[in-house]
């Protein structure tokens, strides 16, 4: 059974928010007896108060419920007040409420700007705008009364005294969201109002297997350390932390009994990136070659010291710009590869194609071994530690979406069986297959799954996702992966820029000062002053139209394969235009990076 915090450190449920002309009033209404917490709208100071401060006719309030502080953010010549405005219940986990962020609104205490330099309130502004892009930041997850930052085994494995601790405390500062934005609310000693947020996915169901009703669980925790959008954040910092990191437990709970096993995934841990420059594909960039080996070791050291024993799937294409990171990636391990690390490599889509990915079986085949040693997590009825997780598989591809989603649901599935055989509710030749119930709710887990952790990083659902969905895939999933992949190839060109400086804003991965150059891109004049892919777009497959419909009416006149012939060399002319230019059209992150 997982513990939760001491009943004296318990977290404020349900809250009311005063609006008054210069100070915000954070009131406990879920019948805490705990003083109301005041924020200065001048200058974000804040102190504990006994009593709502006086109303008039002159000075009235507005009010609102709010359900949590995700924390204060302190810019330029402000701070920022984070709350959450609107909750959904997602679910219980180890029977405490979880719930997801429906709506987050971000109150300002910038008063103080009326007496900067205009110089110094636009820059706020342009802070201000990145914080309305980071009120729309989807999967975030939180409990007031269970950690949901550690795994079953972690939080399992927790001292007493430990347990006890209010739960920012108990957490693991890789996967609390909003750790940075806690620090001012932590520093005032206020444990009641820090409300831990994950960022991630969380899903679950129950299935009838006979008599037995098995409980199923699936969590993702995404790691803050390397956040960010596709095509901005690719690869390895110098400290071997990695993009798109994510802790993925599955938890099972049957007959009393709760077994987890955990995966995780993550970027080829090399100084590696594409700049984006319009091609569907930007070529891909690996920086510092010499330290190499350096990195990848200590990104393998981290996760030893929290895994135990890693095996590492390389999921890449063997030939190409993939097969080249491949290369650098197996000659890094090297080094790093002995008893407690392993590292395999399986070309995805030259083995499996685009439609047959049974034949991961063959992939399976190859680390059964390292599966059945490493166990997973087991307490019996009884509350007592029966088996321990000794190690973890570690996926990647490029993106560390879809094809390490799709070979994840097939690592799961196994588990699945092996837990539910030791449980005594499959016997030796039964599988998930054979309970159609079962096997449905299984693939729409780990494909809610995969579209939660995609959508987060892309901006779009996992492509593949009809395999993992309905076990097959289908015309429409095809279909739909390729308007994924389109939509993807805009919000990588034309929107991450921003979501990416918001991302990093949020994260304390800049410190504030005045000399930001957040103005230069809209100072440029000429052919930069009026390009924007939409247009260069709409020009393009306008001359493709004409010279279609050209094409068509040559038989008729031959003079139209001459019109054809000028309006397809006018859209080639454009479209290298482009091409030539396209790091002009893109929306680039414009923060600089002096991390905090």
């Amino acid at each position: 059974m997982m513990e939760k915090a001491d009943s004296s450190q318990k977290l404020y449920k349900r809250m009311r928010l005063w609006e008054f002309s210069d100070q915000y009033v954070v009131e406990p209404t879920d019948g805490s007896s705990g003083s109301c917490l005041e924020i200065s709208r001048v200058d974000g100071s804040m102190k504990l108060i006994d009593e709502i401060p006086h109303c008039s006719s002159i000075r009235v309030p507005k009010i609102r419920t709010i359900f949590g502080v995700i924390g204060i953010l302190k810019l330029l010549a402000g701070s920022y007040l984070l709350v959450i405005t609107e909750r959904e219940s997602v679910g219980s986990y180890m029977g405490h409420p979880i719930f997801k962020v429906s709506s987050m609104k971000v109150f300002p205490c910038d008063h103080s700007l009326k007496n900067t330099p205009v110089e110094q309130k636009k820059m706020e502004a342009e802070f201000s705008a990145l914080l309305n892009v980071a009120e729309k930041t989807p999967g975030l997850y939180f409990s007031y009364d269970v950690n949901i930052t550690l795994s079953a085994q972690r939080l399992h494995d927790l001292g007493d005294e430990s347990k006890l601790l209010p739960l920012w405390r108990q957490a693991d500062p890789r996967f609390l969201w909003n750790n940075y934005m806690m620090e001012i609310l932590i520093d005032h000693k206020l444990d009641p109002f820090l409300l831990p947020v994950v960022q991630g996915s969380f899903h679950n169901f129950q299935a009838a297997i006979g008599k037995d009703i098995v409980d199923v669980t699936l969590i993702a925790r995404r790691c803050n350390r390397r956040t960010g959008t596709r095509m901005w954040r690719r690869g390895a910092d110098t400290d071997g932390f990695v993009a798109n990191f994510v802790e993925s437990e599955q938890i099972i709970q049957l007959n009393g009994c709760t077994a987890s096993f955990v995966q995780v995934r993550g970027s080829i841990p090399l100084l590696w990136d594409q700049i984006v420059d319009l091609t569907y594909k930007p070529k891909f960039e690996i920086v510092r070659l010499e330290e190499a080996p350096r990195v990848a070791e200590r990104h393998f050291l981290d996760l030893r010291k929290k895994y135990g024993n890693v095996l590492s799937v390389d999921l890449v294409n063997k030939h190409g710009g993939e097969g080249r990171l491949n290369e650098k990636f197996a000659n890094a391990m090297q080094s790093v590869a002995g008893d407690d690390v392993r590292y395999l490599h399986f070309d995805f889509h030259h083995i499996c194609g685009h439609v047959h990915f049974e034949r991961l079986s063959i992939l399976y085949e190859q680390i059964e071994d390292f599966f059945i040693k490493n166990r997973y997590f087991l307490l019996n009825e009884k509350g007592e530690k029966v088996e321990v997780q000794l190690g973890v598989v570690r996926t990647n591809c490029i993106d560390c979406l879809d094809r390490t989603n799709v070979t994840q649901s097939m690592l799961g599935r196994r588990m699945l069986e092996f837990q539910l055989r030791r449980l005594g509710v499959f016997d030796a030749e039964e599988s998930i297959s054979t309970h159609p119930n079962l096997d449905e709710s299984f693939k729409i887990l780990w494909a809610n799954h995969g579209d939660d952790i995609s959508i987060q990083y892309s901006g779009t659902p996992a492509l593949k996702g009809d395999f993992v969905r309905y076990g097959k895939r289908t015309v429409q999933g095809i279909v739909n992966d390729g308007v994924n992949a389109l939509t993807r190839y805009y919000l990588n060109n034309f929107v991450d820029g921003t979501k990416q400086d918001a991302i990093d804003l949020m994260q304390g991965h800049y410190i504030m000062s005045v000399s930001r150059d957040m103005t230069a891109t809209s100072q440029k004049g000429g052919i930069e002053a009026i390009a924007s892919f939409p247009l260069a777009l709409g020009l393009i497959l306008t001359g493709l139209f004409f010279a279609t419909l050209s094409l068509g009416r040559v038989r008729h006149d031959v003079w139209n394969l001459l019109f054809s012939l000028v309006w397809a060399s006018i859209s080639l002319a454009i479209a290298a235009l482009v091409k030539a230019n396209g790091r002009m059209f893109c929306n680039r992150p414009r923060l600089h990076q002096s991390r905090h």
